[in-house]
């Protein structure tokens, strides 16, 4: 019986209206971005931020150590340094100081004005804090915010209830965009806000926005603008890729993980003298250093993953698992390890004198941050959204929280844990040409929301494996999708040792990707999941 009994055999007709009905409400350009002045509190910050630069106040911003805050504390730098004005930049270090505004940080802080990017929305203590010492505190956040807001002077997310920006689902550095450019309005200044595009685009697919509405059309002129940027740190991407044009996964794949490794393993201060250098030589200092670190995060991970596997338990809805001094940078990548693994939501914590500090990835529909939301009692911090979050509590919680949190998910509808395959359809051998590349590439970028087509080979014949590269680490398949097929297609699997199988079938997922080498360019296929 076959594994996928209905999946559809595509034409190219066929593949191309799919894809068309992902656009059903029409394609967002640039011009169509909402006024930024929609979202709630904007024009009262901006207000604010432009009486403290006329009065030569000292403003501090306060980021975040992921892409998505360094990213926003990069466009923040790289706008207060075009005006010619003074900004004292901080990003937490994840070690020494936690996440985001807090008493650690506030207390080396000696401002007028305090700005946050792609953080605050909880951090009350903070906010109390600043009160008590005459700053005025502005919080810029996309993240989901809890029952009690901080007592900020503005807060500027598109997630308030009140808010009427009409698009939600926009990245830390975005908000942080869009106020500038309320800002630049009030100020009456003259300064192109599309030459920070390139690091917008970034920051929305490394935050794992979805890439449709007006997202689609910051992302695809983010790229462009990528290829073509003077900017420091896009030329050194533009060198590192080394492709005609970039796309979204390259973002995705090769360059958000090494910018986050710095905040993962020693200081987002390297990713962000890294986007904000202002010399060639000194981007490219600073991307070697990330290249280092991003070497060192590959076999932490896959050491702390196959560590973490041993505790799971395998009737457990939801994976929760803890090590003492498991590294704190990795336990999030650790998390969606397990997700596809165990095909379950996962809860990392790495324990560290009592306190443990953990990351959440979720599958499915599964709202893993309204799970966390339920067991709020017992957790000391958390945030986040519907598929990541991030909690911290006393390790002497962590059995109760585990137990209560699989109770709560048993209430959940089982089908909300079935992963999102997005496999659209079977291809014919004759149809996997440059006419598919056409058809695909018209609908990038691809990403959340837009997720690139996966197509299905129902039980084919595999006729050879083969290894290749400098240590045989990757594999060749050649496979006959038909019996009565003359022609073979060839798959390949990137770090991935294969064999051919007893029987010589395989059921599989793949997905179409242009491949230029040497100047030909070539359809290539790309394994994605076997399934026998």
């Amino acid at each position: 019986m076959s594994t996928f009994p209905n999946t559809p055999l595509l034409s190219a007709d066929k593949l191309y209206q799919l894809l068309a009905s992902r656009f059903a409400n029409g394609y967002k350009k640039l011009k169509d971005i909402p006024p930024p002045a929609l979202l709630k509190n904007s024009q009262k910050a901006a207000s604010r931020i432009v009486k403290a630069i006329k009065n030569r106040e000292n403003i501090t911003l306060i980021g975040d150590y992921d892409v998505d805050g360094v990213t926003s504390t990069s466009i923040m730098i790289l706008f207060f340094r075009e005006i010619n004005y003074p900004l004292t930049a901080i990003i937490p270090n994840r070690f020494t100081d936690g996440y985001g505004i807090n008493a650690n940080v506030l207390q080396r802080v000696h401002a007028d004005l305090v700005l946050t990017v792609d953080n605050g929305i909880t951090a009350v203590e903070a906010a109390e804090i600043c009160k008590d010492k005459g700053i005025d505190l502005i919080i810029t956040d996309h993240h989901t915010p809890s029952d009690k807001l901080p007592d900020a002077y503005a807060i500027v997310n598109p997630k308030l209830t009140d808010c009427e920006y009409p698009f939600k689902e926009i990245c830390g550095a975005q908000v942080a965009w869009l106020l500038l450019g309320v800002v630049k309005k009030e100020l009456g200044i003259n300064v192109d806000m599309g030459q920070y595009l390139d690091l917008v685009a970034l920051a929305v697919i490394a935050d794992v926005m979805p890439l449709y509405d007006v997202n689609r059309a910051i992302v695809q002129d983010g790229l462009k603008k990528m290829m073509v940027s003077q900017r420091p740190s896009s030329i050194i991407i533009r060198d590192f890729l080394h492709k005609q044009s970039i796309s979204s996964e390259d973002i995705a794949f090769a360059i958000a993980p090494r910018i986050n490794c710095a905040g993962r393993l020693e200081d987002a201060s390297i990713a962000l003298e890294f986007l904000t250098a202002t010399t060639v030589e000194k981007a490219a200092k600073q991307f070697e250093i990330l290249n280092n670190l991003n070497n060192v995060r590959k076999s932490t991970e896959a050491d702390t993953t196959e560590n973490a596997c041993f505790y799971v338990s395998e009737n457990d809805k939801i994976i929760v698992v803890a090590g003492e001094n498991w590294h704190e940078g990795v336990v999030g990548i650790v998390a969606s390890r397990l997700v596809n693994r165990y095909k379950k939501p996962a809860i990392v914590f790495n324990i560290h004198e009592g306190i443990a500090k953990g990351s959440a990835r979720s599958i499915g529909d599964v709202d893993i941050f309204s799970l966390i939301h339920t067991q709020k009692e017992l957790l000391e911090k958390f945030g986040g959204h519907k598929m990541a979050a991030g909690l911290s509590l006393h390790a002497s919680n962590l059995e109760m929280f585990k137990s209560a949190i699989n109770q709560e998910a048993q209430k959940l509808n089982p089908n909300d844990f079935i992963p999102k395959e997005d496999i659209l359809g079977e291809l014919e051998s004759d149809a996997i040409n440059f006419q598919l590349l056409d058809i695909l590439e018209k609908f990038e970028p691809y990403g959340e929301g837009n997720p690139r087509p996966r197509f299905l080979i129902n039980n084919a014949e595999l006729l050879h494996v083969k290894l290749f590269g400098a240590d045989k680490s990757h594999s060749r398949l050649g496979i006959r999708l038909k019996p009565y097929d003359r022609q073979t297609i060839e798959i390949v699997a990137f770090r991935r040792v294969l064999e051919v199988p007893e029987d010589k079938k395989i059921t599989c997922s793949y997905t179409v990707s242009k491949n230029v080498f040497n100047g030909k360019t070539s359809v290539q296929l790309m394994l994605d999941n076997i399934y026998r």
